[in-house]
């Protein structure tokens, strides 16, 4: 394991346990093998935050596939040419080689470490934790390729993992999260990694609301088929306690130098570049709403004749010609979120709208877009809301949009809610969709393709789960994805 320690030790300043700076997480990196597990943990709790955010076309395409932004020269992604920078091998890599691979390593030595300040009873929350994040970095991959290495992922040393069956995946996450909840619920006095968990700073209760949100989360993304007892799950999540408030979510504050800001600020501001600008499909959606919002998705003095004017998607967009991203998402110290009250919300109005929870779906929806014009500091809230009232003879459209719009920057959440839901309309590309047969029916892919390495290093197993989820393409649905 000597090589993975000194891979992860290579990342300036982020070993070691902080609040406020991530620059005082410095160890020996004379002595790799004798890293702390904090540490690792610090480090894999960022890096999964680093790839939930990005929008770097080589790791994370998610923000484009959805059209919240297009690209101005190079149009390769919005035209869904994923093979040419190798996106899927990228975006595996990162959460199997810099998010579980790490977090693996930091449960063993956290259980080996005899220090007298770690009890048993802390040593099985932090054990816990990092649980949780493994549970969510996986329904991270499987929901963007369908079957995945799984039981077999935890060997590094296994160069030809087998693939899992989704539907296997999901279910034994859940009983992970279950397990997970019993061991915090214990306990949750004893700590866990204090200022080493970048998140919720040690917080058991917190991490405990966590789990159950994202419960939430995977029974509401299968709710089509239901191959878990969706309901029982919804309720047991909501009886242990889901994210109740904006000062629950789940944000990782980035810090005002590199190599701890935001990947936005790499992306869109670092790197001196201008990729990107907002889409019609978005901005004509807002206006369609006269959505205050506008002002704070949109830099304001970007507006064209007076008002936002949104990129085709797909096409060349001269970057002058249209308006850009507000300059809020582009501070260094904007934060990563993995899960959000907002978010929540417009889960449990979908859960009600689908008869799985009481309560009104209204009161959800409206609550999940209050909390969203607070969280980018709008007022009007309330008289957005009643020009823009809960819908419920066609509530998948009204939710859909919705939440699209209050999960903006949230790519891989908002891909995941519209194969689900099938709204917000996407535009067809200007570059028809290279590597897609694009349709009226099928306007945007429903998954990644394997990485090219697993074609080659790992065929076998590779051919077996392409076959499995019905041919290694684009457009084939995931078992959730059925409408």
């Amino acid at each position: 394991m000597k090589k993975i320690f000194i891979v992860l030790l290579t990342f300036a300043g982020m070993l070691g346990s902080c609040t406020k700076d991530f620059s005082e997480m410095n160890s020996d990196d004379k002595n790799p093998t004798e890293v702390k597990g904090e540490y690792l943990f610090s480090k894999a709790q960022k890096e999964l935050s680093d790839q939930v955010s990005s929008t770097s076309v080589n790791l994370n395409v998610w923000k484009i596939f959805v059209q919240y932004w297009t690209e101005t020269t190079y149009t390769d992604e919005a035209n869904y040419d994923i093979l040419k920078r190798n996106i899927p091998g990228s975006a595996f890599s990162a959460y199997y080689r810099k998010v579980l691979a790490p977090m693996a390593e930091a449960e063993k030595i956290i259980l080996a470490d005899n220090s007298i300040s770690l009890t048993p009873e802390k040593k099985a929350n932090m054990v816990a934790i990092i649980e949780l994040h493994r549970v969510y970095t996986f329904h991270n991959l499987v929901n963007i390729f369908g079957n995945v290495p799984y039981f077999d992922a935890s060997d590094v040393n296994n160069i030809s993992p087998k693939y899992t069956d989704a539907v296997v995946i999901y279910k034994d996450l859940i009983k992970r999260i279950d397990d997970a909840i019993v061991v915090l619920n214990k306990k949750p006095e004893a700590g866990s990694f204090d200022g080493a968990d970048l998140i919720y700073h040690g917080s058991v209760t917190k991490w405990i609301t966590f789990a159950n949100s994202l419960k939430l989360k995977i029974a509401i993304n299968q709710s089509d088929v239901n191959v878990l007892d969706t309901k029982k799950v919804i309720e047991e999540a909501i009886a242990g306690g889901v994210l109740a408030s904006a000062n629950d979510n789940a944000l990782l504050v980035y810090q005002g130098t590199q190599p701890n800001t935001n990947p936005l600020f790499v992306d869109l501001v670092a790197s001196g570049r201008q990729d990107f600008v907002p889409t019609r499909t978005l901005v004509d959606l807002m206006s369609s709403k006269s959505d205050a919002r506008m002002d704070a998705f949109f830099n304001p003095e970007s507006k064209i004749k007076g008002a936002f004017k949104g990129g085709v998607y797909g096409n060349t967009n001269a970057y002058d010609d249209y308006s850009h991203i507000t300059n809020t998402i582009m501070k260094a110290e904007f934060a990563g979120m993995l899960i959000t009250y907002s978010e929540v919300q417009f889960y449990l109005a979908e859960a009600s709208a689908r008869g799985l929870v009481s309560g009104a779906a209204k009161d959800y929806y409206d609550a999940g877009i209050t909390a969203s014009f607070s969280f980018w500091g709008v007022e009007g809230a309330a008289d957005y809301i009643l020009a823009n009232a809960y819908n419920s003879a066609n509530w998948k459209q009204s939710i859909a949009e919705q939440s699209y719009l209050a999960n903006y920057t949230r790519g891989l959440v908002a891909y995941n809610n519209y194969r689900r839901l099938d709204f917000p309309i996407m535009e067809k590309p200007v570059g028809n969709g290279v590597n897609l047969g694009v349709t009226s029916d099928n306007l945007v892919p429903r998954r990644f393709t394997y990485p090219v390495n697993e074609q080659t290093l790992n065929k076998v197993n590779y051919q077996a789960a392409a076959k499995a989820v019905g041919g290694d393409k684009m457009e084939t649905k995931l078992f959730w994805d059925k409408n």
